[in-house]
């Protein structure tokens, strides 16, 4: 029987889902959380180990005699030292594109927030003034209709195309900057380069992949080629934006507005200079969160210990076999 060791169950599952059919592949140990300082520990009589967000480095592969399978329960896998385990002949496998729908969803709510504040403005018929209001309707901030408005989207993947259709049916005019256009051409949707996509754009939304050559690309002098009155939207990876450039903007009023679901470290510093910033909404990176896609990501997960166990490769990211 394979010892499996799950890391980091606890952001996948709090309690809402069921570990019975990872359990039915092995004799299962699944920890909530696993500090940096005892990954090794925990996982020293592990086959097949399983890892959201603990980091699984080089030192940990290999120091693990028994370990033969890695398996990561996201779709990023920077958490794994690829390289060490492909010396050691170790599959590590990943999760694609079972967040897409919800990443699309809470994109186009920060968006709505954005435009409309209607938390601030729930908040006011709270406290009574709505009932102490001499008209029938006031606002506390300008309204903003998205109809006619430009997106910007910085990548076209999946979840960039789901955004685009929402924007779409918005009534929204839409650029992409995007590497291959004509692969993904979409009815609707113009392709520009990523310049032009910053500069037209009313909203810029993130939706690419981070590597070397794009970490804190959002930058001072990109922030302003931007319209005074744009808005930026991130829920793809913090370390796409200089974090202290994108706060300054907002301070000086070089762009309007900001809403973001990821942060370059998380959970942030509390004196993070962008908690604070106007002009700002940002959520714990919740994009990824609904039952429903942790529910594909649990299934998913499981499938690919599965479909190893019986010889077979699935979303096999080092190609070991």
């Amino acid at each position: 029987m394979k010892n499996i060791v799950v890391l980091d169950g606890y952001a996948l599952n709090p309690g809402d889902l069921d570990w019975a059919p990872l359990q039915a592949l092995g004799k299962v140990t699944i920890y909530d959380r696993t500090p940096a300082e005892l990954v090794a520990e925990r996982a020293k009589d592990a086959h097949i180990l399983l890892t959201n967000k603990a980091i699984v480095s080089a030192e940990t592969i290999n120091s693990l005699p028994f370990l033969e399978y890695i398996g990561v329960m996201a779709t990023g896998y920077n958490v794994v030292d690829i390289p060490a385990a492909t010396a050691r002949k170790i599959p590590v496998t990943n999760v694609p594109a079972y967040s897409t729908a919800s990443v699309a969803q809470l994109t186009f709510a920060l968006i709505l927030e954005l435009c409309f504040q209607t938390g601030l403005h729930a908040r006011s018929v709270r406290a009574g003034e709505w009932a102490s209001s001499v008209d029938f309707s006031y606002w506390k901030t300008p309204l903003t209709e998205l109809d006619g408005r430009t997106i910007g989207l910085v990548g076209f993947g999946q979840i960039g195309q789901a955004v685009a259709k929402i924007a779409l049916a918005f009534g929204m005019k839409v650029i992409v900057s995007h590497k291959h256009p004509e692969r993904d051409k979409m009815e609707g949707v113009t392709f520009v380069d990523q310049a032009t996509c910053f500069r037209e754009a009313d909203i810029v939304s993130l939706h690419c992949p981070l590597n070397q050559d794009n970490r804190e690309f959002v930058n001072a002098g990109l922030l302003k080629t931007m319209k005074k009155t744009a808005l930026l939207i991130n829920t793809s990876r913090g370390p796409l934006v200089r974090e202290a450039d994108l706060a300054e903007a907002l301070k000086e009023g070089v762009i309007a507005g900001a809403g973001l679901d990821v942060l370059s470290t998380e959970p942030p510093a509390a004196d993070h200079p962008l908690v604070q910033a106007p002009g700002t909404v940002i959520t714990p990176h919740i994009a990824w969160a609904t039952q429903a896609a942790r529910g594909r990501l649990m299934h998913v997960t499981v499938e690919n210990v599965r479909q190893y166990m019986l010889g077979n490769s699935q979303n096999n990211i080092n190609k070991i076999q």
